[in-house]
Order: C-alpha cells, then sequence, then structure tokens
C-alpha cells in the first residue's frame, strides 16, 4: 500500500478508533526501539510471516531518518540457503536479550512461538503484539498489543500499513521530523514532475 493509499484509508477512518489506536502503538514501537536501542525484531507464525510490513518498516525507517525502525525478519521456515536478510530463524528469538524489541504479529498462537516469546521477556526483551485477540496468552505476556479481532472494520494488514506510516512520522527532534504529509507531497511533485530534458 503507498502513501496516497494510506492517506485514503486514513481519510475513510476519520472519526474511528483506529487512527488513535494505530498512532498510539506505533508511537510505542517507535519509543521502544529509539529508547533501547538494541535492535528490532519482527516475527510472525508458521502460517502468517509479516514480510510486507517488514519491507514498509525498513522504508520508514530511511524516510524518517530512524534506522531503529529497520526490523530483523524472523521466519518459522527459515533455511541457511535462504538470503540473508530472509534467513533469520525463530532460534533468534529465544537469543533475544535486554534492551531488544519483539514486535509478534500473529492472528493466532502457536504454541512454540508462545514459548519462544514467554523465553525472551523473561530475558528483559520488551515484547508488543499485533493481532488476534485482546484477551490472548499473547497479549498477557506483551508490554503493549494492539488487537485486531476477526470481523473488525479492518483487517491485519490494513491495521501494519497504518502502524508502520504512523512509526515513521513525528521520529526525531522537530528540525529532522518528516511527517506523512510531507513524504506524501514529495511523493506527488516526483510523480507530476515533467521528464528530464534528452540528453
Amino acid at each position: 500500500m503507498d502513501a496516497v493509499r494510506v492517506a485514503l484509508l486514513r481519510e475513510v477512518l476519520a472519526g474511528t478508533e483506529w487512527l488513535g489506536a494505530t498512532r498510539r502503538f506505533a508511537g510505542v514501537l517507535r519509543g521502544s526501539v529509539v529508547a533501547h536501542g538494541g535492535g528490532l525484531l519482527l516475527a510472525g507464525t508458521p502460517e502468517y510471516e509479516p514480510w510486507h510490513l517488514a519491507a514498509h518498516l525498513v522504508d520508514e525507517a530511511a524516510w524518517s531518518g530512524t534506522p531503529e525502525l529497520a526490523p530483523t525478519l524472523v521466519r518459522q521456515h527459515a533455511r541457511p540457503s535462504d538470503p540473508a536478510h530472509l534467513a533469520v530463524g525463530p532460534g533468534r528469538i529465544s537469543a533475544a536479550r535486554r534492551g531488544e524489541t519483539l514486535l509478534v504479529v500473529a492472528p493466532e498462537e502457536p504454541a512454540s512461538l508462545l514459548e519462544r516469546v514467554h523465553d525472551a521477556r523473561r530475558a528483559g526483551v520488551t515484547v508488543l503484539a499485533l493481532g488476534g485477540a485482546g484477551g490472548s496468552e499473547l497479549a498477557a505476556m506483551a508490554h503493549d498489543t494492539l488487537a485486531v479481532p476477526e470481523g473488525a472494520e479492518l483487517d491485519l494488514d490494513s491495521v501494519q500499513h497504518l502502524v508502520s506510516a504512523a512509526a515513521g512520522e513525528n521520529a526525531g527532534p522537530p528540525r529532522a521530523r518528516r511527517g506523512f504529509r510531507d513524504r506524501l507531497c514529495r511523493l506527488t511533485e516526483a510523480l507530476t514532475a515533467p521528464p528530464p530534458a534528452p540528453w
């Protein structure tokens, strides 16, 4: 989803609780990774890998000047032969330590994932959860959570887009901030600019 679609989605959701909830959660995420500086781990489940959210957070990290937002994607079925950015397996969650942040995106909660998250929490990792129902085991372990219950107005993918866009906003000192509207304006200018003159 590009910046224009996120802007339209926000317009449609104006007056609902989703905008405030996604911005609040994004602020907690940004605050955790910036304050602790230990890095961001992003994990899903064997059936649901949040690779799309990982890509958006990498973009937001670059656009906002907040490199801490760029996550390490932890894949449940990673293989050593995968490219380096896709070869990080679930053992990385168990190896996580104090100062790191773990964002779990899970529509459902496999027991093996819950065990690893529990171990990470005991090691001092800040655990954030996105998805599933609010009263789940994962939500009980997390320091903060944003529930996306089945049948909600938004699906988990749309909520991830809102969270990633909001995570890059208002980052850094006031003069260095690059808000969503600024990025949207730059994108619009780039798309509507005349082509360069031929040589």
